[in-house]
Order: structure tokens, then C-alpha cells, then sequence
């Protein structure tokens, strides 16, 4: 991990804003937890509904999306955030307990850019995170 120093306005030095959006209290706790430790600013939403207000009111720049939820599941919300040019850019991990070909690739169809299978560690979070951030701008 490179050491930014307290450098004001360098964007490498602060953390994330990140987006965790599952219908399971459990996984959107230990998410929470994970995400502050490494210093990252947390959202958090219970639904694909929920998710949606809540990317237009806070603008993430990553997006932790559960594939199955009531009501709009993962690959739907994954498709209606990307379907909108102010947040097509923003990258979305999709989280399954399942860790099945076919989920994955109907992941990258609806324009995710990665995927995790659940339950993750801190470090697979967190890892996920950085690879994004780096790639991003």
C-alpha cells in the first residue's frame, strides 16, 4: 500500500464512497464494518429500490450489488444503474453465494465488472475496492 502522506486534495490518499446494496442485514454490516476499516465512506441500501435513490443522491463511485433480492434483483439494478449516463461509468461487483458460470456471465451482460462470491473476507473487499479505484480516472 503506498503511504500518500496527509497531502490535502490528493483523491489516492481518501477513501471511497461505496455503495453496498443487499437485502441480507448480516452481509450489509460486515460490508459496513470491512469498508471503514480500510477507510472507505459507506452507503448502504436494502433493496434494488432503495439502491437506486440512493446512487442518484450520493453518486458512489463503486457498487458492492447483491444478485438476489425482492422485488428488483441485482442484475436488474445493475442494468438500470448502468443505463443511465451520469453513473454508466461507476463500476458494480456483483455479491452471490452462489459461485456459478452462468451468474457470472449474466453479470457482465447487464455491465458489471466483477463479481464476489459470498460470505467475502475483509481482504476480498477491500482488494476489490482498490482494483477499481485504480482503474478509475
Amino acid at each position: 500500500m503506498e503511504n500518500q502522506g496527509p497531502q490535502t486534495g490528493a483523491p489516492a490518499a481518501a477513501g471511497a464512497k461505496v455503495l453496498v446494496i443487499d437485502d441480507s442485514n448480516t452481509i450489509r454490516r460486515s460490508a459496513e464494518i470491512f469498508l471503514r476499516q480500510g477507510g472507505h465512506e459507506v452507503v448502504l441500501a436494502e433493496d434494488g429500490f432503495d439502491a437506486l435513490a440512493k446512487v442518484n443522491d450520493h453518486a458512489p463511485e463503486l457498487i458492492f450489488c447483491d444478485i438476489l433480492m425482492p422485488r428488483l434483483d441485482g442484475y436488474q439494478t445493475c442494468a438500470i444503474i448502468k443505463r443511465n449516463p451520469r453513473f454508466a461509468h461507476v463500476p458494480v461487483i456483483m455479491l452471490s453465494s452462489k459461485d456459478g458460470l452462468f451468474d457470472k456471465a449474466r453479470g457482465r451482460m447487464v455491465g458489471s465488472e466483477d463479481y464476489l462470491t459470498k460470505p467475502f473476507t475483509k481482504e476480498q473487499l477491500l482488494r476489490a475496492v482498490d482494483a477499481y479505484r485504480r482503474g478509475a480516472g
